[in-house]
């Protein structure tokens, strides 16, 4: 069964500096249809006028991932840790018992837009630490590319829950097949593009949550960029 969540059902908020869309309950917005999926909890697509950003802001027991679509992103936290994230990178944080951060758009010009994704550890009380890794276009093209994992196997980064995200660009007319162990969930957000999924159509910035399906044959009608959750 594949169920869609609809872009245009998201929560949305435009403060000005900041356009956001919640996917799941998250802040002010809250959705008691759409609380999370599993052990994902959050899924925000935000986009970060120039030279703007959020100041320092703390975080608990949670595990961050954060995915860069366009522009680059700058993270620096109390820990005294800081990088600029760019698209076909993925930052991880572990939150943990306490971590407090900012992130800013490094650009005077142009807009940083990107999916922030937030994941219920395993255990509380973790030691805050954070990752980052670079995927190439190549590894991701045409591909279901690791992106983080329990292990952090294939170059994944390392998260502490049982998920796996993944992630592949398609060009039109492009299909790929994919499966989901039995007894596993799956939630896949259209970051751009179109894609069929099993038949299944989603446009940019849908989501959807799959369950009962093993096999996943994705076709994109259009230049499509996916991220596919493999969750327990």
């Amino acid at each position: 069964m594949i169920k869609r969540r609809p872009a245009s059902t998201r929560g949305h908020a435009d403060y000005g500096w900041l356009e956001t869309y919640h996917t799941f309950s998250c802040g002010d917005y809250n959705d008691p249809d759409f609380t999370g999926f599993r052990a994902l909890r959050v899924i925000n697509e935000d986009r970060v006028q120039p030279a703007m950003g959020l100041g320092t802001h703390a975080h608990q027991d949670m595990e961050i991932l954060t995915w860069v679509l366009q522009g680059g992103l700058r993270n620096r936290d109390s820990r005294g840790h800081g990088s600029t994230i760019y698209p076909g990178e993925l930052q991880r944080v572990t939150a943990g018992r306490g971590v407090s951060h900012s992130e800013f758009n490094v650009s005077r010009d142009d807009i940083v837009h990107f999916l922030q994704i937030w994941i219920d550890p395993n255990e509380n009380g973790l030691e805050p630490e954070s990752e980052q890794r670079r995927f190439t276009i190549h590894d991701r093209q045409g591909f279901m590319k690791l992106l983080a994992s329990p292990d952090g196997r294939d170059g994944s980064v390392r998260i502490h829950q049982d998920v796996k995200l993944y992630t592949t660009m398609l060009t039109p007319g492009e299909e790929i097949l994919t499966t989901l162990p039995e007894d596993r969930y799956g939630w896949i957000q259209v970051a751009r593009g179109v894609v069929e999924i099993n038949g299944v159509r989603l446009g940019e910035g849908d989501g959807a949550a799959i369950s009962d399906e093993q096999s996943l044959h994705l076709r994109a009608p259009d230049h499509t960029e996916v991220l596919l959750f493999d969750l327990a």
